[in-house]
């Protein structure tokens, strides 16, 4: 390990040792929670608060997704240069300042802009956890770190937004400030003490950090290029959360519309996360889908069909089913984007930032869509969930462009 040339600070690039690899697993759990907490209940917030509709939360979805694209991005340049600890340090300082000062405005430009601030402290903790985790680390052991790192993730998320609705209810509005808040000032005070064990570690060996110069074995098996499957995934994945984007800010119109209270829409609406959260573990036991095409492209029309028939659902139980498959798809594409990232990209927290950028495009889009659809199609609530339907189309021809066409590794 050593440190950068001008850096008042060692910055750690190497392979942590397990027990303290268990502290940046509780660092990204937290995370989890406090961020799905503030981010996927604050258009309940906006509602509840300045009378948005699902037109008005749409368009907020769509500027948080391009502030996070953006931000992202040079996030994860930040996190490769500075270190990994100084990206989240920042990310989780200006949260927590964004989520306490969030508590004191009640006027709608302040709030909008303490919303987008704790947007762009997100995008400096995602990429920095994702190369943590996986940095240095030997193939044979990368598999079941992205794995394990997916289901802390998606089941604190889910934990998040089962209960966040009980909590703001119990608890009062003010809640979805105050907790994240305090969570993050958690976490600040911890990757400090983290980052000072791990400095304090031996410097690792050439065994400890020996990689094989090849991706993982079962691309072997595929006539693809490795990193074809790389650029497939990196193309799903924005789409996967394109779907995501568009979900949630209607939450709480949908709620509306099934005669569902806040407490009740977190708990019946949070089924996708769980089984999102189950096929984490699922595919981090079962290695067969790795390089296999017809795993992604499979997800990939199950995650259409079902993301259209929640958004449409004209009642509870086909609202709970199309979840169960919806989550289920979406696990696939976001895991095979993370693995393929950290298997073949070799500067972590620059692939972790392309991932999360990814990931804001598809924010961005669509929700943008499914407001324009709206604005043009006012009479037709469906229009919005249908035109999203035609853009995901479009995503699952350019998979299989992709898969067919003839193109260099």
């Amino acid at each position: 390990m050593t440190a950068a040339a001008n850096s008042p600070r060692p910055i750690h690039r190497g392979v942590i040792s397990p027990s303290l690899k268990i502290g940046a697993f509780a660092l990204a759990g937290s995370n989890s929670l406090a961020t799905t907490w503030f981010f996927y209940y604050i258009y309940f917030y906006t509602q509840d608060r300045f009378g948005f509709d699902a037109l008005h939360n749409f368009l907020l979805a769509a500027l948080l997704g391009l502030v996070y694209a953006v931000f992202a991005f040079y996030a994860g340049r930040f996190a490769q240069k500075a270190g990994y600890f100084s990206s989240i340090q920042l990310g989780v300082g200006i949260m927590f300042a964004a989520f306490l000062l969030s508590s004191q405005v009640d006027t709608l430009r302040p709030a909008l802009a303490l919303i987008i601030l704790a947007c762009i402290g997100m995008c400096f903790t995602w990429p920095a956890f994702e190369a943590l985790i996986s940095e240095g680390e030997p193939r044979r052991r990368l598999r079941g770190l992205v794995g394990l790192y997916n289901i802390n993730w998606a089941v604190t998320a889910a934990f998040a937004f089962f209960t966040g609705g009980a909590m703001r209810k119990n608890w009062g509005p003010q809640s979805l400030f105050f907790i994240p808040a305090g969570l993050m000032l958690l976490e600040l005070i911890y990757s400090f003490w983290l980052e000072k064990q791990v400095n304090r570690q031996p410097p690792a060996t050439p065994d400890d950090t020996a990689r094989e110069i090849e991706p993982a074995v079962e691309s072997r098996a595929s006539p693809v290029p490795p990193r074809t499957f790389l650029k497939m995934a990196l193309l799903a994945n924005p789409f996967a959360y394109l779907a995501i984007n568009t979900i949630i800010p209607v939450i709480p119109a949908l709620a509306l519309r099934l005669n569902l209270s806040e407490a009740r829409a977190g708990v019946v609406c949070s089924v996708w996360l769980f089984t999102r959260a189950g096929a984490f573990v699922l595919l981090w036991l079962w290695a067969k889908w790795h390089y296999r095409f017809r795993f992604l492209a499979g997800a990939y029309a199950v995650m259409i069909v079902s993301f259209g028939a929640m958004l449409l659902a004209p009642g509870l139980w086909i609202l709970v089913l199309s979840q169960t498959f919806l989550g289920a798809a979406l696990g696939l594409i976001y895991h095979s984007s993370l693995f393929y990232s950290m298997d073949v990209g070799e500067t972590k927290g620059e692939h972790g930032g392309i991932h999360e950028s990814a990931i804001g495009a598809g924010n961005c889009c669509g929700p943008a869509i499914a407001a324009a659809a709206l604005l043009l199609f006012p009479a037709y609530p469906a229009s919005g969930a249908l035109a999203v339907c035609l853009l995901l189309l479009g995503g699952l021809g350019g998979l299989f462009w992709m898969r067919y066409h003839k193109t260099e590794a």
